[in-house]
């Protein structure tokens, strides 16, 4: 689930323009990937 979650982001972090109206949209999808990220590094440390 987190590869589908992370590729669809990434994918659509790409197609979005770098424009001041965007940018609101790119924090959020960035955001989203390091809280993702750092969950999915800790979970793996708890195994």
């Amino acid at each position: 689930m987190y590869a589908i979650v992370v590729a669809a982001a990434s994918d659509a972090l790409d197609k979005l323009p770098e424009t001041p109206e965007n940018e609101p949209a790119r924090a959020l999808l960035q955001q989203a990937l390091y809280a993702a990220e750092e969950m999915y590094i800790t979970a793996g440390n708890d195994l």
